[in-house]
């Protein structure tokens, strides 16, 4: 099912993010910058995408890391998932870091980030005195085990 997404056209001559294959979640976000960026390591920076986008309400966008990126050269989405809100229209960006050993060179229209768009639900509160006890219960963090 394709869900209809209104983009702004942009002055960026970035292409439109894709899917790489028939199978891909995400569409792959490209770098919209003027010249060529170095990241130095442990450096983050803002990488914009030239791209403004109407997500539907219900809907949420996801910012994360191509896995390519982030094994071969430690490149990552700093907050990933980075998430786009539906009432949110400025330019989406992304907030990349170098955790590699090397610096790493940010070229235009290079593939960054993926994006994914999914629905979502809210909430509404619930407040009681109790919760259902469960085999867990309060165990807490590494209360499950290792095996």
């Amino acid at each position: 099912m394709n869900i209809p997404l209104k983009v702004l056209e942009h002055a960026s001559g970035i292409e439109l993010p894709s899917y790489a294959t028939i199978g891909s979640a995400g569409l792959d976000l490209r770098a919209a910058i003027s010249e060529r960026l170095i990241m130095k390591r442990f450096e983050r920076k803002l990488i914009p995408t030239g791209l403004s986008i109407a997500i539907p309400p219900g809907y949420n966008g996801e910012i994360r890391s191509r896995s390519g990126m982030a094994y071969k050269n430690g490149i990552a989405v700093l907050n990933s998932p980075g998430t786009i809100d539906s009432d949110y229209r400025g330019e989406l960006k992304v907030l990349l870091i170098n955790l590699g050993e090397e610096d790493f060179s940010l070229e235009r229209g290079m593939r960054i980030a993926q994006l994914v768009i999914q629905k979502y639900e809210t909430i509404g509160w619930n407040v009681v005195d109790s919760l259902d006890e469960t085999c867990r219960s309060e165990g807490g963090y590494g209360s499950t085990g290792v095996k």
